[in-house]
């Protein structure tokens, strides 16, 4: 795809990945649309790229209600008159598969799959009918290997990646012009680890659990080791333009933890987690 000129919208656009990539992508020419929970970020994040010459609105969207979800759809298509690129980013973490509440599950797959589930539906039906776009979603190696702490992430992630992979085959049986990736990064120096920010206020006394103090450590000192958002932006980009569908930033950690798989399902020993080896790309 040739980027000059088109339309990106992006969930989870105000700070981490996906600012990151509204930078790049705005260096190419593409005309922006920022959906976040956090107003007062979005709004500085907006006047930033403004600063710097970009074409960008922002639009307050909590990705758990569909109904935000078809605004700030409504709202790209009616400052800039067409969409060509989805990034379905915006992500939280929190909990582990033994003792996590279930509306801690809930609001992690809320937002981890069904903020894809909504963006894939408000926005596809565009692209279809123009036989142009391009859908991104943001998965994680977390969605190529369980990990100890992270049930609820990485049963999200898991289907966000199986999701993007039957929509990869649906568009290819149509024969559809219409491209689609998936974003399976390692860590990268975001604030996922802080995702408590944002959780509801109900649910926020669950953070004070010692099991959930120990995760947050733990997550701290990983995403702090990561690599730059920069990065991962610059390969998203990339994958727009080639119609990739594998984003992988931790490329032989993704492989990794594929052939290990393989080896445990043949009846090696089960896959042990370096969580430090996911930090390098």
């Amino acid at each position: 795809m040739e980027l000059e000129g088109k339309t990106a919208v992006i969930t989870g656009g105000a700070s981490g990945i996906g600012l990151a990539t509204a930078k790049q992508l705005a260096k190419s020419g593409v005309n922006l649309v920022l959906g976040d929970i956090e107003g007062e970020t979005l709004a500085g994040a907006v006047e930033g790229l403004r600063t710097d010459g970009a074409h960008v609105i922002g639009v307050t969207t909590d990705v758990t209600n569909e109904e935000d979800v078809i605004a700030l759809r409504d709202a790209a298509l009616g400052e800039f008159g067409a969409v060509h690129v989805i990034f379905n980013n915006a992500g939280v973490a929190s909990g582990a598969a033994i003792g996590t509440p279930t509306k801690v599950w809930k609001w992690v797959i809320d937002v981890d799959l069904f903020g894809v589930v909504y963006g894939i539906n408000a926005f596809l039906p565009l692209f279809l009918e123009q036989n142009e776009g391009h859908v991104v979603n943001t998965a994680s190696l977390a969605g190529l290997g369980g990990a100890p702490g992270m049930g609820p992430y990485c049963a999200a992630k898991f289907a966000v990646v199986g999701l993007t992979e039957s929509l990869f085959h649906e568009l290819a049986m149509s024969g559809s012009n219409v491209g689609v990736s998936v974003l399976c990064p390692g860590f990268v120096r975001t604030r996922i680890h802080e995702s408590e920010r944002n959780m509801p206020g109900e649910l926020t006394s669950y953070n004070d659990e010692p099991a959930a103090q120990l995760i947050a450590d733990l997550a701290s000192q990983a995403v702090n080791a990561g690599i730059d958002a920069e990065v991962v932006a610059g390969a998203v980009e990339d994958a727009v333009r080639t119609n990739k569908f594998w984003i992988l930033t931790h490329e032989r950690s993704a492989v990794r933890t594929t052939e290990l798989r393989l080896e445990w399902m043949r009846g090696g020993p089960p896959m042990r987690f370096d969580l430090m080896a996911a930090t390098k790309p």
